[in-house]
């Protein structure tokens, strides 16, 4: 039996060469031909296929020594088939989910969920508990029905609506992917008998070999959003403004209570009132870029930024240890609030993951330092450490205005950056 299988892929390997070439002979259209002359389309289908093979490659690397890694871990048969059952019922139940949620979370995020889950998955093989074991294969069922739709949806929307290349080119990346699957997965079984019995490492190995694989896919399907933030200047400030306020409302949502509960406010009520103001201020976004005002984007969220730096500013002073004013406190939390609305939530972009992982982890680390120092202080010095904290929410903000008028100065007269029909500086 071991000289027939070695036998019989040689026969068909050279079956299967012979094939291709034949068949890229044969067929080659116009669309192929243009496609590959276009210098852009190449880049963005090179990053794509880089990324989408990777995570092939991760998939087809546990094919081959999943049963045999049950049978490894001394389960019998009847267990194996319940784990099995486990995957596919879990690969059925996603399937439905995993074809609407790119819409709502995103293509890029989910291509990322998928690399998490999927090494999750990986990562519970090492373990011989069935508790676990049916927990990797829930995983492994969710990565399966992610793999066949989320990467898909992310390159269709990048071809279509981002670089707007002619929909006829679609099938010539796919048809790669196609060419290059059958040969990932010839090879995927190769690479694990490699490491699973010539290297003696264990039906584990391919699994664990296949996290590498993951981590690698995740990285270029980030690189894809870093390169858009790297080519233009404005994408950077813009985002940059945006996650640096989105840090500070971190903050803002932990200690609006310790500052405000002291003095005997109803919470419910004042809860209210802060959704209220920032109801307001979602509403007059709408009202100031209407038609009778056409106010334009760019100055609305220069004055949402200068709220939110008053409203800071207001806060180092309202909070002062023995002088606490909670009427302008809460006068100030309203305004920011009010701010925090002006710019609404779809106007956000992909690209800002890369500018909110660094500011929120120090958001976090601030909200640690505070826990710290109210943990081995007394009161009063509890109230210097939150000043301190608005302290620097209102100098993060002053940052936030520098890299705005940065973006004025860059977009002056740019009509990405305007409503339509406004006009230009020196037009007539």
């Amino acid at each position: 039996m071991f000289v027939t299988a070695y036998l019989a892929f040689i026969v068909l390997t050279g079956l299967c060469v012979t094939l291709e070439i034949t068949a890229r002979r044969l067929t080659s259209s116009q669309a192929i031909q243009t496609a590959v002359a276009n210098p852009a389309f190449r880049r963005f289908q090179k990053l794509f296929l880089k990324a989408y093979l990777l995570a092939l490659w991760a998939d087809w690397l546990q094919g081959p020594y999943l049963y045999k890694l049950y049978r490894h871990y001394n389960f019998l048969e009847s267990q194996i088939a319940i784990l099995y059952v486990c995957g596919l019922a879990s690969s059925v139940l996603f399937a439905p989910v995993a074809s609407w949620l790119p819409q709502f979370l995103g293509r890029r995020q989910m291509c990322l969920l998928f690399c998490l889950a999927y090494s999750v998955c990986c990562f519970t093989k090492l373990s011989q508990e069935y508790f676990m074991l049916i927990l990797g294969r829930v995983l492994g069922g969710l990565s399966t029905s992610l793999l066949t739709t989320v990467f898909e949806a992310w390159y269709v929307h990048g071809h279509v609506d981002v670089h707007d290349f002619p929909k006829e080119w679609i099938p010539v990346t796919f048809g790669k992917v196609a060419n290059w699957n059958h040969g990932l997965a010839v090879g995927a079984g190769l690479v694990a008998n490699l490491f699973a019995e010539w290297l003696g490492l264990g039906p584990v190995a391919p699994f664990l070999l296949a996290i590498p694989s993951l981590a690698v896919c995740a990285w270029f399907v980030c690189l894809d959003g870093l390169r858009c933030l790297l080519s233009d200047r404005r994408v950077m400030l813009l985002g940059g403004v945006q996650a640096l306020f989105e840090s500070v409302l971190y903050i803002f949502v932990f200690l609006w209570t310790p500052v405000l509960d002291p003095h005997g406010p109803p919470l419910g009520i004042v809860f209210s009132c802060l959704m209220a103001a920032s109801m307001a201020g979602s509403t007059l976004f709408r009202l100031a870029t209407s038609a009778p005002y056409r106010l334009q984007p760019g100055h609305l969220l220069c004055l949402a930024v200068l709220l939110a730096f008053f409203s800071f500013f207001m806060l180092t002073f309202s909070t002062v240890p023995g002088q606490p004013r909670p009427r302008e406190s809460l006068l100030a939390f309203l305004l920011l609030e009010l701010a925090c609305r002006v710019v609404p939530m779809e106007r956000r972009a992909a690209v800002l993951a890369w500018f909110r992982l660094p500011l929120h982890l120090l958001a976090c680390l601030g909200l640690l330092a505070l826990h710290g120092e109210v943990s081995g202080s007394g009161a009063g010095e509890a109230g210097s450490g939150t000043r301190h904290m608005f302290a620097g929410c209102a100098g993060t903000m002053l940052a936030a205005l520098l890299a705005i008028v940065s973006l004025f100065t860059l977009g002056r007269n740019d009509a990405d950056l305007r409503l339509e029909g406004t006009k230009l500086e020196g037009e007539i």
